[in-house]
């Protein structure tokens, strides 16, 4: 069975550039942790397969699936963040569930998709992925479904596929809370960084070399960017997605004044404030700094006769612009030249309706 050994130096490079994102990615409390809603005849299953990153596609790409939410699972807190589940003492587990139409697609069927997401035979982490948030569960919600789960376990068991235990644990459904918005449908917001995640991490490979036999094919527009493509406008997409520039004093902000933040148009993630940006003379939005620490990574840009430093988001890894050794010296001397397309800005009096009260603060 493939472990870390097996990764090379440059995938654990990679994988620690994608770790450190998602750290320093959103951090923002977690408002909305009530239970989801919903109209119709649905009902929720609720599975914890290790990285919830690597968990929404498969099921949402499923007849029946009506959407798929990740989060937190198993501590009785009245809050959960990222970042509190990262901790070495943390008992919850990241999960995802699973909202389906049962005239569809059955419980069942689930089960046994969740089987080919992970090794079930791990009991302390998942791939690359080490500590308890990523160790594997199957939460039912009855009676009807712990005999569904268990009997599926049984059989996995039986049939002699792997020769270690079956690690997974099958228990009672306990508090869930919803994860940060960054990480809803991130196989979405950022395909690149998330098959690269899932490559490197060991996942694939595991699944390809173990599963192949009963894995549902997930099609390309799932792990693609045709939902990019009708979500941002064709100057977004050349821009965040294909690292194009848009032409000088001829985008839509900059010259603006006003008092805004300025987040990731593909994600929402906050990037840069008015209260940080300066007119450069240049044409484009100019920044002295990012609004947060890590939420812009910097990459070597060969691409001109002069090296340039890129600026790229690091929630969903979209092209922003460069940054520059120009900019005022009593500000660390830097300008982040940025595009007007790679950005959406939020007025003040918007900022609580769309969730980022927390930097209303910075502006009175």
């Amino acid at each position: 069975m493939r472990g870390l050994k097996d990764i090379s130096v440059a995938g654990i490079v990679v994988l620690l550039i994608v770790v450190v994102s998602m750290v320093f990615g959103d951090q923002r409390p977690n408002n909305d942790l009530q239970k989801p809603v919903f109209t119709g005849p649905t009902q929720s299953a609720y599975f914890a397969g290790g990285c919830f990153w690597c968990m929404e596609g498969i099921f949402e790409s499923q007849d029946g699936v009506v959407e798929s939410i990740v989060g937190y699972i198993g501590w009785p807190e009245e809050t959960a963040t990222y970042a509190g589940s990262s901790a070495p003492d943390t008992l919850h587990r990241e999960w995802v569930q699973v909202i389906y139409n049962p005239k569809v697609i059955d419980y069942e069927t689930l089960v046994e998709l969740f089987w080919t997401q992970i090794d079930p035979t791990d009991p302390g982490w998942q791939f690359a992925d080490r500590g308890f948030q990523y160790t594997t569960a199957i939460y039912y919600d009855g009676s009807e479904e712990k005999q569904i789960a268990e009997a599926s376990k049984k059989s996995l068991e039986d049939s002699g596929k792997f020769t270690s235990a079956i690690a997974t644990k099958i228990i009672p459904l306990t508090p869930f809370y919803i994860a940060e918005q960054y990480h809803q449908d991130y196989y979405k917001k950022s395909p690149t960084r998330y098959k690269t995640y899932a490559r490197l991490s060991g996942r694939k490979w595991f699944i390809e070399e173990n599963w192949k036999e009963r894995i549902a094919e997930v099609t390309e527009s799932v792990y693609g960017d045709d939902s990019l493509r009708e979500r941002l406008t064709p100057i977004q997409y050349y821009v965040t997605q294909q690292e194009g520039t848009e032409p000088p004093f001829q985008n839509e902000y900059w010259n603006n004044t006003k008092a805004w933040i300025y987040v990731d148009v593909v994600d929402g993630t906050p990037l840069y404030s008015s209260l940080d940006k300066f007119d450069s003379k240049t044409g484009w939005p100019s920044f002295t700094k990012t609004i947060d620490q890590g939420v812009v990574t910097e990459h070597r840009d060969n691409k001109l006769f002069i090296p340039r430093i890129e600026a790229r988001s690091a929630s969903s890894d979209a092209h922003l612009g460069h940054i520059f050794p120009d900019g005022p010296k009593e500000f660390w001397g830097l300008r982040h030249c940025i595009n007007s397309a790679a950005l959406r800005f939020i007025p003040v009096d918007k900022l609580q309706e769309e969730g980022y009260e927390e930097y209303i603060e910075s502006f009175q």
